[in-house]
């Protein structure tokens, strides 16, 4: 019955961080920031908040904003979620739509030589 109740917080958190970054943190370089994910842990201490950017080359630059807006999104957050404990905010770069395009490319170019 836990994994009921995080798996709906991981869902609710993925929903309410979105929109504070979209509506409510100034800062330019988070504002083209897609969640793509969030996994809490089972004593709801830690989150890890899985994300990507539309430019890949401001991926570094979008990391160090998410790092310093951290506090501010987990005090908004504690705001719209009522929870006990809101948990510490982990931010990290989600490689697997990347890697999807990569096997992707390595399929077409499968196909590619069978119809040769």
């Amino acid at each position: 019955m836990a994994n009921i109740k995080i798996e709906r917080l991981n869902h609710t958190y993925q929903e309410v961080i979105s929109t504070i970054l979209m509506r409510e943190v100034k800062d330019e370089e988070i504002k083209f920031v897609t969640i793509t994910g969030v996994d809490i842990t089972s004593d709801l201490s830690f989150a890890k908040i899985y994300y990507t950017v539309l430019d890949e080359e401001k991926k570094e630059t979008t990391a160090k904003a998410l790092e310093k807006a951290s506090p501010f999104i987990r005090t908004k957050l504690a705001e719209s979620v009522n929870v006990r404990h809101t948990p510490e905010l982990k931010f990290i770069y989600d490689t697997s739509i990347a890697y999807g395009e990569h096997i992707e490319k390595i399929i077409d170019k499968i196909n590619e030589k069978k119809d040769k």
